[in-house]
């Protein structure tokens, strides 16, 4: 098996179970754990995955998210489910605002259901999904590209912003703890609470297995969202401690469950 070939299938391990075990990457591909080593440290290095004592790891950490090619690829379900909930809160004529994310990517393809609409984004997958759309008026937020999040952040996304106002602004986040939201990315931060301060409702849309987690920043307090939304109910000492704490969780589910 060719180098790229097995480094992919790694990949799609990963994607699969979120987790790989280096001695059982060593005898299914049939190579040393030295060559698995070097595999690992280069998709590493790629920032596809985070090495960890045995193997490695596509889920968020401290510091690390993984790839947006990945993260699109994972949850899926959940993702259009929590999608579909949000859509709920759109009405027609509204100015709506999608940061980036694979989740976001999901609602943003969603949108046009709700048109005519103005919806302003960072989000590379949305706007190549939405620039075609006829009553979908689109602004995309200029800036560097990131190709880590598929979406475009710096001084001149959060200069725009500034001069921007939006109905209602939808983020995701890879981290909540307590009543605190996390992200591990600076500049990413900056651009979420950039669309936080020109929204005048705030929606987060978050996984269920990202509750009881931190990253390095510090982003929001779940107060400051009218709506948080995810597709499971998290542990029940988790939901126990947010409803003492005021916040109420939406829990999406798919119309047959409802």
């Amino acid at each position: 098996m060719k180098r790229d070939e097995r480094r992919q299938q790694i990949i799609d391990l990963l994607v699969e179970n979120g987790v790989v075990d280096l001695e059982e990457l060593a005898l299914r591909f049939d190579v040393s754990k030295m060559t698995i080593h070097r595999d690992l440290d280069e998709l590493e290095a790629a920032g596809l995955l985070r090495k960890v004592r045995g193997g490695a790891t596509i889920e968020a950490g401290m510091q690390f998210e993984s790839d947006f090619r990945l993260r699109e690829r994972q949850g899926g379900q959940g993702k259009e489910h929590m999608a579909e909930q949000a859509l709920t809160l759109v009405e027609p004529g509204m100015t709506v605002m999608v940061n980036d994310g694979s989740m976001a990517a999901v609602l943003g393809k969603l949108l046009p259901a709700k048109k005519p609409l103005t919806v302003i984004t960072n989000n590379a997958a949305i706007m190549e999904a939405l620039k075609f759309e006829n009553g979908i008026d689109l602004i995309a937020l200029g800036g560097e590209y990131s190709a880590k999040y598929n979406g475009y952040f710096g001084v001149l996304a959060e200069q725009n912003l500034i001069s921007l106002r939006a109905d209602i602004a939808f983020l995701s986040s890879p981290a909540v703890s307590g009543t605190q939201v996390f992200h591990m990315d600076a500049d990413v931060v900056r651009v979420k609470k950039a669309m936080l301060s020109a929204a005048v409702k705030k929606c987060l849309l978050v996984n269920h297995t990202r509750f009881d987690r931190v990253a390095l920043h510090v982003l929001a307090d779940l107060e400051d969202f009218d709506w948080v939304i995810t597709d499971q109910v998290p542990e029940s000492a988790i939901e126990e401690n947010l409803s003492n704490a005021g916040i109420q969780l939406t829990i999406a589910r798919s119309p047959e469950a409802t």
